[in-house]
Parts: C-alpha cells; sequence; structure tokens
C-alpha cells in the first residue's frame, strides 16, 4: 500500500471515529425511541466501516 493510499484510509478512518462519537452523542439527546433507534443503526453502520477499513491496515 503506498503512503497516499494510507493517509487515505487514515483520513476516512477519522471521519468514521467523528460520526460514531457524533451519533452517540446524539442518541443520548434524543427522546423520540422511532428516531433513537435510527440513529443507533447509522452508529452500528459507521461502526462497522471503520472495522472495515482498520481491517485494511492489517
Amino acid at each position: 500500500m503506498t503512503e497516499k493510499e494510507l493517509l487515505y484510509i487514515e483520513d476516512a478512518l477519522n471521519h468514521e471515529a467523528y460520526f460514531k462519537q457524533k451519533c452517540s452523542e446524539t442518541i443520548n439527546c434524543i427522546q423520540d425511541g422511532e428516531l433513537k433507534n435510527c440513529v443507533q443503526e447509522m452508529s452500528t453502520k459507521h461502526n462497522e466501516t471503520f472495522k472495515s477499513l482498520y481491517s485494511l491496515l492489517g
């Protein structure tokens, strides 16, 4: 993997980590159960994407 490709993966990992954090913060503020479930699903997807990208480094 080239240095530039590693930088792209690092950037994507940082974005996914940020999205996971924001989803977690948002879940704590939401009262509506259906909306909370939707954001939880988004958080799960971002976590899966993070893990998938991270596995490229191994």
